[in-house]
């Protein structure tokens, strides 16, 4: 391809400017090879003709393409040359206001003179771990790359930042070390970052002074290495400092400043600590007024010099160090206002003795006035033979005076700097550092003088070593590659650096100069014209012979001479040097006491004296000259430099006004060839500086390919032999290993075939679309034609048919008209004759009629009274009927609806669900009838047996009588008498109080029957208040729009409380950090003092016992547990696994039988037990038979009972389960009423059979009472009279005994059957009040939706209650079919009980016939006693104090939350208050205050522990908000029980108070949320950028733009594989994991609902941030794939009905983000719809994505900077703060709402496998 094809008509080029450097101009003409002319078009349509030479005017520079202008990386560029480069960073600069550009690995930075926010610890966080070709230029993309591939490469790092004085280099250095101190932080809480960044505002206050270009100009060169540790953290800084501007010190130009020490210490004199320093303004002190400017706009030094003061402090300088640094600064004042006085000779000179400045000068440095008065105007000559003290004029003695001020500056700026390397230095050891170089760059002036010389000595050494970097660079790329590397030619400038350095160069002749004694500039300039005249990079001045040009790699620079000897030799008299050495300051005396001064020899024995005086000679210091200590420091800084990977940043100053983003192109020109870029530009164009991946390559260019090759598999192939076609040069492109290496111009040629072709299609396209068009005009023009050649012929013919219509009519109107003038008279004349004849006619017939008439009406009028009196007459009959039919149709109407309703909805339904069931009450009623038949039966017999018994006793009484007459002896009788009296008594006390139980219960009953009534009404009030407030809502709803001001000051409220609470939280995250901190310095004070040695926890053994993996709450369900077991049989156990519902069933069937196992087991004992002690009786024995048969008969009725109380039970619970099911389906309300009929019909039931039990125990009672009775009647009748005065005295007395224990007997029955009422009545009430929670709880929640629903649009609003009902439908729908199955299975259940039940009364029946029947079984009386009730469990736990440590150990330190995953969430939360509450119960305070300290420190402890568990803090945070729920819901305040059931009042703590420490558990769960949303933050932030911004979600969107991108390859970890590539796909999933973990823990739903909001703010800040950094990903297919993501983030939220929770509007920046790429950017209706679209975006961030927005093709336009203006001017009036990054740290403020528990803590089932088992159930 030659290289004229590229000049044709319409290509764009650049020709050179005097004003612009280079301007833009157009082809017009096609140029070929050999003219002379290229004719061309200005941008201002202005022709030009350019002449062309091919040696003396070469061709002009190409332009980009417009799709290139304003890369990130200059060598993207398809031409690389200086007006590229110079026209890229203009745009760049100008209109999207970027300052950072790369050029290959230079990072090229404008300073915009203004304050810009792209610096903040948002920024730094946003470009922390990319990689450099990611994200934008940007300095901390630089620092980043240095930090990465120090961990990566293992090898020390250097960044340069180098330029001209105002360009920067300060300010970008600065940012470069706040990055690695935020990024690199120490992890010891040593604050090294801290002190390192504390050194600058030293150094600026010391180092830097105001220039004509520079407000904050750097005066000196340093070199700052910041030492990292093995885990990359810094541990410690050194810095180094290069060529101090000493002179500065004693002058200043004009509208210059000294250094910003001293004028801060001016504006600073009133403070009391400067008082003694005697200072006053800056403008009285010489030293400081020689600029006549002594102020810096938009500086404060006063507040300046706090900050300098801070920064000493911190870096650990005393403060009594810190008056000595200020004493000696002001000393330096003083003494350049010492006044010298000129003697009249004009050789001496004197100091007046009242000199305030040389007091004060002495003062201060505590030095001797009358020697320093002395030795400021003389000075002292060593000779070989003599000393000579010689005056000095006044000239030389204010030179001296200005060589001592400088000299003690420079004494005393090398002490501070090294004592900030003391602070900054660390005793661990350093494992790599990062240096910063902040050097001067290129300078030249009008005056250059040896501080130039030696600026660019070491920018010529700065340059070799960049010039060999890029080279190797560029060698390693091809290397690496595998292309042939062929040498470039760059330049070297070692020729120039010999010139300086080398042996008699410039430097060397200088150093020998100033040895001579007498040696002058002017002898000097003339070696140098003698030595170099033949060099090539060396020129003599022709107007001066004391100047010299040396040629360097930027420009020509000329120096004089004047002055070079006396600044290189930097003399300072040793006798003013040693009346410093002896200050009374030791301090000042240690600032000129040389380092390798030793002290004197103590071990020397022999003093060898000199024969004769010799001179002292000079200390080592002062023999060098200042040029070889900066050429030694600069050799150092290049061996340090070679040692590290350099980094480079070359400052631009834009323009020498200090104008806000205004380009002067001369001035950028000028530093850009001074710094080196475009060196690196021609380095690169050398070779091949554009280079495409096959991929890409292949994407963008297979226009040009043929079909047959695009279907070719292989790329690489494709690609070959498509070059080879276009590019006929081979030597234009090279094939690399993964990439394709173009020359310079290439890619611009592909790109112009690229547009031809696409031209071409266009040109085709617009053909056929042309000519399409103009057959359709030309069918359309045809078509009319046509038409209105119709319409006319037929206008013609219409008007030709009128006029034949108009003639024919004007003939008929002739004729016509005659024939009705004819008529019209006979008409009249026969008129006349018919009225007359009508007239007379109608006459007669009128009066025939009126006669007529008067007949006929009169009939009518009675026909029609005749006929309304009988039709009124029958319509009062029918209606009466009708009315009498109808009442009664409607009452038997009602009745039978009633009914009907009735039997369909309740019986009917009952009867199909419950079929036999009323058999079973009618079977039990109809028992129950036979027992009390039985009962009467019993009680005659009863009255019979007393009868006789009372015969007998009379009997009994006449014999005993007869017995005592004849024996004499009655005092036995009486006696006996009063004890039966006594008893009776008590029979009748007995009777008496079982009377006033009844009555009391009859009361209470009264009353309880009064409360439900006052129930029902508080509940109809309820429903009433209900349907109120849904009106109430209604009208408010209604009036919304009115209250908006009560809204809008509610959501000021609401905004004021989110402050204080955010306020608060931060408080708290600071405590808790500092609290951390605190405990680090425990923990290494403990590591230091002790050694512990590894000590094992012994591990808890896992149970295997049933119920270790599934819940431990007792349900409310009632199954069958036999059908459960076959279900389980028939399903298999892994599929039945899969039941929940089913394993609850099977476990709770577990306990009953193992608690049934335990009581049998216990009854056994008791009843061995009671063998054994029957058969140790002597006097009763019995057989084993008989004790078989009472065992036999005791577990039979411990059975009958249990089985009788698990029935009580399972009716409960039915009946609960249907008050549940009623009472929700209120709407029902005949349903209700059907289901409280079986409830009051069971329970009717039920009470009769505890009825007829209690009666059946009285009678069994007393039927043994009367047979014991009648066998020891029997007894005694057997016995002969005698023995009847032994006998008969313990016989009453056990009858009497008998008789009372059957009282006590019946009366614990009837207390027992009182308390079983009023249990009932309790449990009665217990519902009542669960329905009217429900109700409660019904009206919240419809005011909630409808509050929701109002706040919707309208078509939302139908949507939305749509699905409320479809939801609603369903769910009674599942209730309903759950309900049915449960009663079905209920009423299988209670069938087969009932069986069992009747089946073993009838056997307990059998028993106590048997019983009675027999007389042979005495002991039978001792078994029928009433049991006991159990002590129920009150939700306690005890434990000894002993056991609180492994209470905490077991349940928080060790324990893992896989372990109670099945069982209920939050269990060591409630385990822990369970001990609480027992603590609390046994009043013992020391013991709570003990359990909940340890608690909250060991979850502490496990939170430290697992800082980056989610899991873990997770599970923490929902138990510390649980245990904080129960310390809220038990504490007895009436706020927090307004949810409680009555069993859970009363279990509240009776005698602590434990509010503080429900203080501190929220304080608590508020640090555990932090450590929660830190976790999570961590694990999903690397994710964020990838798959939002990165993953194609919509595949083959993403085009291709040609970039030529050179990302360095250092920057990507090709090792490791690059960085891991996340997909949408893989973001959601990990939020879906952490909503399944927080769910499954028992997170409240709210809390849950703040952390997802707190992860989407993170996913909108990571992602809005990087899209703002970012230009590659701002366009239109990247704004279409962000907003699919984002849809599909508010999809996952929808799904997870966490849409309510806030989480989807924090989105709503990065969704308006989308949307701007996407929508039109043109006119200004586009401008105006953005500003409107765009409201939860600034305008810095809609002004930047505009900038950033970059076309994928050349056919998409940019957007321009007036539409970017136009929306600047539009956004003028939000105030919108100045921040352009999301702020990635904000935190919501945390809200933790009180969300009571339904369970109840005597339900709770701790498993066996925590191994708690040293807690006792209490």
């Amino acid at each position: 391809m030659s290289v004229y094809e590229l000049y044709t008509k319409f290509t764009r080029v650049w020709i050179p400017d005097p004003e612009d450097v280079w301007k833009a101009a157009e082809i017009i003409r096609d140029f070929k090879e050999g003219e002379s002319l290229l004719h061309l078009k200005l941008e201002d349509e202005t022709p030009l003709e350019y002449p062309v030479g091919p040696k003396s005017n070469p061709l002009p520079f190409l332009r980009n393409p417009d799709i290139l202008v304003g890369e990130n990386d200059l060598t993207a560029l398809s031409y690389l040359h200086e007006p590229a480069v110079l026209h890229n960073l203009k745009v760049r600069f100008l209109e999207s206001n970027n300052i950072y550009t790369y050029c290959g690995i230079v990072l090229v930075a404008i300073n915009p003179y203004e304050q810009l926010q792209i610096y903040g610890e948002e920024v730094i966080n946003a470009y922390s771990g990319q990689n450099m070709g990611d994200m934008d230029p940007h300095i901390f993309a630089v620092a980043e790359e240095a930090y990465k591939q120090m961990a990566r490469d293992e090898r020390n790092q250097s960044i340069i930042v180098s330029g001209e004085s105002g360009a920067g280099k300060t300010v970008s250095a600065k940012y470069a070390m706040r990055f690695f101190a935020t990024v690199g932080g120490s992890s010891t809480e040593t604050n090294v970052e801290e002190k390192v960044l504390a050194s600058s505002p030293i150094m600026e206050a010391i180092g830097n002074a105001k220039t004509t270009r520079n407000d904050n100009s750097s005066r000196f060169g340093k070199y700052i290495q910041i030492g990292f540790s093995r885990h990359y953290h810094i541990i410690g800084a050194n810095m180094r400092t290069y060529l101090l501007e000493k002179s500065r010190v004693v002058f200043q130009a004009e509208d210059e400043r000294n250094y910003h020490i001293f004028y801060q210490l001016c504006a600073s004199a009133s403070l009391p600590e400067l008082r003694d320093l005697s200072l006053t303004s800056a403008e009285d002190f010489t030293y400081t007024s020689l600029g006549e400017n002594i102020f810096i706009e938009g500086v404060n030094d006063a507040e300046d010099f706090k900050k300098t003061r801070e920064a000493f402090t911190l870096l650990g300088i005393k403060d009594s160090s810190q008056s000595n640094i200020f004493k000696i600064m002001a000393s330096i004042l003083h003494l350049g206002n010492v006044a010298i006085c000129p003697e009249r000779d004009g050789e001496s000179c004197h100091i007046s003795r009242d000199d305030l400045h040389l007091k004060h000068f002495c003062r201060l440095l505590g030095l001797e006035l009358q020697q320093m008065e002395h030795w400021l105007c003389h000075r002292k000559l060593v000779t070989a033979s003599e000393t000579y003290v010689k005056t000095m004029s006044s000239k030389q003695a204010a030179n001296a005076r200005d060589a001592l001020a400088k000299h003690i500056y420079a004494r005393m700026f090398d002490w501070i700097v090294e004592h900030i390397n003391m602070a900054l230095q660390t005793s661990s050891k350093q494992h790599s550092f990062i240096g910063v170089l902040d050097i001067y760059g290129f300078e030249t002036f009008e005056v250059n003088s040896f501080e130039q010389f030696c600026i660019n000595y070491a920018n010529e050494k700065l340059q070799q070593q960049f010039n060999s970097h890029v080279f190797k660079l560029e060698q390693e790329e091809y290397m690496k590659e595998q292309i042939p590397w062929t040498l470039i030619d760059f330049y070297d400038n070692q020729p120039c650096i010999d010139l300086i350095e080398a042996r008699l160069g410039v430097l060397d002749l200088l150093d020998e100069e100033c040895k001579v004694p007498k040696g002058t500039d002017q002898n000097w300039a003339q070696k140098l014209y003698k030595q170099h005249s033949s060099s090539a990079h060396f020129q003599k001045p022709r107007m001066s012979n004391t100047s010299f040009i040396i040629i360097h790699f930027a420009d020509k620079v000329e120096y004089q001479c004047e002055g070079f000897l006396e600044k290189n030799r930097d003399t300072v008299y040793e006798e003013q040097i040693n009346i410093l050495k002896a200050s009374q300051f030791q301090l000042v005396a240690d600032l000129f006491h040389e380092k390798d001064d030793a002290p004197p020899s103590k071990t020397s024995r022999v003093n060898v004296r000199a024969a004769k005086s010799t001179p002292k000679a000079p200390n080592k210091e002062h023999r060098k000259t200042v040029g070889h200590q900066f050429r030694s420091s600069l050799h150092l800084l290049m061996e340090t430099l070679n040692a590290t990977t350099p980094h480079y940043v070359r400052c631009i100053k834009p323009n020498d006004y200090k104008e806000a983003f205004s380009f002067d192109s001369r001035r950028a020109v000028q530093q850009l060839r001074a710094c080196g870029v475009l060196e690196t530009i021609r380095i690169s164009a050398a070779g091949y500086p554009s280079r495409w991946t096959y991929p890409d390559f292949f994407s963008r260019y297979r226009v040009l390919m043929q079909k047959s090759d695009m279907m070719s598999a292989d790329k690489k192939l494709v690609c070959k032999n498509l070059l080879e076609i276009l590019i006929k040069e081979p030597d234009m492109f090279q094939f690399g290993r993964t990439k394709i290496f173009f020359r310079a111009g290439q890619v611009a040629y592909l790109e112009k075939l690229r547009a031809d072709k696409f031209r071409a299609a266009c040109i085709k396209i617009q053909k056929t679309v042309r000519g399409w068009l103009q057959r359709v005009r030309y069918r359309k023009i045809r078509k009319s034609a046509v038409t209105l050649q119709r319409y006319g012929r037929g206008y013609l013919a219409r008007r030709y048919a009128e006029y034949l219509r108009l003639t024919r009519a004007a003939l008929l109107c002739q004729k016509q008209y005659r024939m009705v003038r004819v008529r019209r008279a006979y008409l009249r004349v026969r008129q006349a004759v018919v009225t007359i004849q009508a007239y007379t006619r109608g006459m007669f017939t009128r009066r025939i009629y009126w006669e007529f008439l008067l007949h006929h009406k009169a009939m009518i009028i009675q026909k029609s009274v005749r006929s309304w009196l009988q039709r009124k007459k029958f319509r009062r009959a029918r209606n009466a009927a009708v009315v009498i039919q109808c009442a009664y149709r409607r009452m038997r109407a009602k009745r039978q609806l009633k009914q009907l309703k009735i039997e369909a909805r309740s019986a009917e339904h009952l009867k199909k669900l419950n079929t036999g069931m009323e058999n079973k009450i009618v079977q039990l009623q109809r028992k129950m009838d036979d027992q009390s038949k039985e009962y009467k039966a019993h009680n005659e017999q009863l009255l019979m047996a007393n009868s006789s018994l009372g015969s007998e006793v009379n009997k009994l009484q006449k014999e005993l009588e007869q017995i005592r007459g004849q024996q004499g002896e009655g005092g036995q009788l009486t006696s006996l008498q009063d004890e039966l009296e006594r008893l009776r008594e008590e029979l009748q006390e007995a009777y008496a109080e079982r009377k006033r139980l009844e009555e009391e219960h009859s009361t209470e009953k009264l009353g309880l029957k009064q409360r439900v009534k006052e129930l029902e009404r508080e509940n109809s009030l309820l429903k009433s208040e209900k349907e109120e407030m849904n009106q109430r809502i209604l009208q408010q709803s209604k009036s919304a729009a009115e209250d908006s001001s009560v809204s809008q000051r509610e959501g000021t409220l609401q905004t004021e409380l989110d402050g204080e609470r955010q306020r608060y939280q931060n408080l708290l995250r600071e405590f808790s950090r500092l609290e951390q901190r605190c405990d680090n310095l425990k923990e290494e004070l403990s590591l230091t003092k002790f050694h512990p040695g590894h000590r094992r926890n012994p591990s808890n053994q896992s149970s295997l016992e049933s119920d270790s993996n599934y819940p431990s709450v007792s349900t409310s369900e009632v199954g069958d547990t036999e059908d459960s077991v076959q279900l389980v049989e028939e399903m298999g156990v892994e599929r039945a696994a899969m039941d929940i519902s089913l394993f609850m069933k099977l476990q709770k069937r577990v306990r009953e039988l193992e608690q049934e196992r335990k009581r049998l087991q216990i009854s056994v004992d008791k009843m061995e037990e009671l063998a054994r002690r029957r058969g140790a009786e002597a006097k009763s024995p019995t057989s084993e038979q008989e004790t078989a048969d009472l065992a036999y008969n005791s577990l039979k009725r411990q059975e009958l009972e249990s089985e009788n109380k698990k029935l009580k039970n399972d009716l409960n619970e039915l009946r609960k389960t249907i008050a549940e099911r009623a009472s929700q389906n209120s709407s029902s309300n005949e349903l209700q009423d059907s289901y409280n009929l079986l409830i009051s019909q069971l329970k009717a039931a039920n009470e009769e059979l505890d009825a007829r039990k209690e009666e059946v125990l009285i009678l069994r009672t007393q039927i043994v009472s009367t047979a014991q009775l009648q066998e020891k009647n029997e007894h005694i009748e057997s016995k002969k009279i005698p023995e009847l005065n032994n006998s008969k005295e313990p016989v009453d007395k056990e009858e009497a005994l008998e008789a009372y224990h059957g009282l006590c007997e019946s009366k614990r029955l009837l207390e027992a059957q009182l308390q079983s009422q009023s249990r009932q009545h309790k449990d009665e009430l217990e519902a009542l009040n669960t329905q009217i929670e429900l109700l409660k709880a019904d009206i919240e929640k419809k005011q909630e939706i409808l509050n929701h629903t109002m706040s919707l649009s309208p078509e939302a609003q139908v949507e939305y209650s749509v699905q409320q009902e479809i939801t609603r439908l369903t769910n009674d729908n599942l209730d309903l079919k759950e309900l049915v199955e449960k009663l079905e299975k209920n009423e299988r259940k209670l069938k087969k009980q009932l069986r069992i039940y009747m089946k073993k009364v009838q056997e307990l029946e059998a028993s106590q016939a048997a019983g009675l029947t027999s007389r042979s079984k005495p002991e039978l009386s001792r078994q029928v006693t009433v049991q006991r009730k159990e002590k129920d469990f009150e939700g306690m736990l005890e434990y000894y104090k002993d056991d609180e440590a492994l209470l905490v150990k077991t349940l928080i330190t060790d324990f893992k939350p896989n372990t109670v995953t099945a069982t209920v969430p939050c269990l060591p939360a409630y385990i822990l208050f369970m001990c609480i509450r027992h603590a609390d119960y046994i009043n013992d305070d020391q013991k709570v205050e003990s359990l909940l300290t340890s608690t909250i420190n060991g979850i502490k402890k496990v939170l430290k522990k697992n800082n980056d568990d989610f899991e873990v803090t997770s599970f923490w945070l929902a138990n510390s908000s649980r245990l904080l729920h129960c310390l809220k819901q038990y504490s007895g305040d009436e706020v927090f029980m307004t949810q409680n059931t009555a069993k859970q009042n009363e279990h509240c703590l009776k005698n602590f108070d434990l509010a503080e420490y429900r203080q501190v558990l929220s304080d608590l769960s508020i640090q555990i949320y932090q450590q929660l949303i830190k976790v999570a933050e961590g694990i999903i932030q690397p994710m964020i950028v990838s798959a939002m911004l990165e993953s194609e979600s919509i595949p083959s969107l993403a085009g291709v733009k040609p970039m030529g991108y050179r990302n360095r390859s250092s920057s990507m970890d090709t090792d490791g594989g690059g960085p891991s590539s996340y997909t949408l796909e893989a973001l959601i999933r990990q939020l879906g994991q952490f909503h399944g973990i927080m769910r499954d823990q028992g997170l409240d739903p709210e809390i849950v609902g703040q952390v997802v909001r707190q992860l989407f703010h993170c996913v909108n800040a990571v992602t809005l941030n990087n899209l703002l950094l970012r230009k590659d990903v701002c366009s239109w297919s990247n704004g279409m794939q962000l907003r699919y993501n984002t849809s599909q983030m508010e999809e996952w939220l929808r799904g997870n009905n966490l849409y309510q929770s806030k989480a989807a509007a924090t989105l709503e920046p990065i969704i308006q983000a989308a949307q701007l790429l996407q929508v039109k950017k043109k006119t200004s209706q586009d401008a105006e719809a953005i500003c409107s679209l765009c409201t939860a975006l600034n305008t810095q961030q809609i002004v930047k994505i505009l900038n950033l927005y970059t076309p994928l093709n050349e056919f998409e336009e940019r957007v321009t900077v007036s539409f970017i203006r136009n929306i600047q001017n539009r956004l003028q009036e939000r105030n919108d703060p100045p921040q352009l990054l999301v702020d990635t740290k904000h935190t919501f403020p945390v809200l933790f709402p009180y969300t009571p528990s339904a369970l109840s803590l005597e339900t709770l089932h701790i498993p066996a496998s925590l191994g708690l088992d040293f807690l006792i159930r209490v």
